[in-house]
């Protein structure tokens, strides 16, 4: 069996975790930032974790990381 082709797509938005987390930033940081307070612009900074059920996709999207 030939190797497993890593979605480059995915692994650029998606870190995983030596812990076996998946994380993602948020959506929408991009622009149109100034009307937003300071408290959601700075919670946009963090990243955050994927759950169980889309976390089983992911792995299988980039096996070998």
């Amino acid at each position: 069996m030939g190797k497993l082709k890593t979605i480059k797509a995915v692994s650029k938005r998606i870190q995983l975790t030596k812990n076996d987390k998946v994380l993602k930033m948020p959506a929408g940081q991009d622009h149109f930032n100034s009307r937003e307070s300071g408290k959601v612009t700075r919670q946009k900074r963090k990243r955050t974790e994927i759950l169980n059920k889309a976390k089983k996709n992911i792995k299988r999207f980039i096996p070998y990381a």
